[in-house]
């Protein structure tokens, strides 16, 4: 299944959010510390309500040791600052769907990492700044998902 990769994620629920997402997608949700909040926070509970266990959610040390730990074959980066829609792409299970902290997104360092195989953008009304974490990393874990006939769902 897909990869989701929060780069030092700062929100709690944004997180709890996520791991809902991956409990109910089959995706994995792998975190790159520093975050910013403690993962067992009640914020985050509450936002996962009881989807914890049903949810594979690693943290790593920092983002040379997810690189290590994913071994990714593909990564995309998703920046408000990118040229090609997420729709761009043709999707396969293993991918690592990359997203940065809020409220700042990637930083021009983790962008410019070698593994970064490219860069999407979500489509946005023009002037606004960006969407939530979690409703970003939903969108395309879906299209992801919906490119490979939603497999293993009911």
């Amino acid at each position: 299944m897909f990869r989701i990769l929060f780069h030092e994620p700062r929100i709690p629920p944004n997180t709890g959010n996520a791991i809902r997402l991956a409990a109910n997608t089959g995706c994995e949700l792998h975190l790159v510390e520093p975050l910013g909040f403690d993962l067992d926070a009640a914020k985050v509970k509450r936002a996962g309500l009881d989807y914890h266990e049903m949810a594979s959610v690693t943290v790593h040390r920092d983002l040379d040791a997810a690189w290590e730990a994913l071994a990714p074959e593909r990564v995309y980066a998703f920046t408000a600052h990118a040229e090609r829609f997420h729709t761009a792409v043709d999707y396969r299970p293993g991918d690592v769907l990359l997203f940065g902290p809020e409220p700042t997104g990637l930083s021009p360092e983790v962008l410019a990492d070698p593994h970064v195989t490219d860069r999407l953008r979500i489509p946005m009304l023009a002037g606004r700044r960006s969407l939530n974490l979690a409703n970003a990393a939903s969108i395309v874990m879906y299209e992801a998902w919906r490119q490979n006939g939603f497999e293993g769902a009911v």
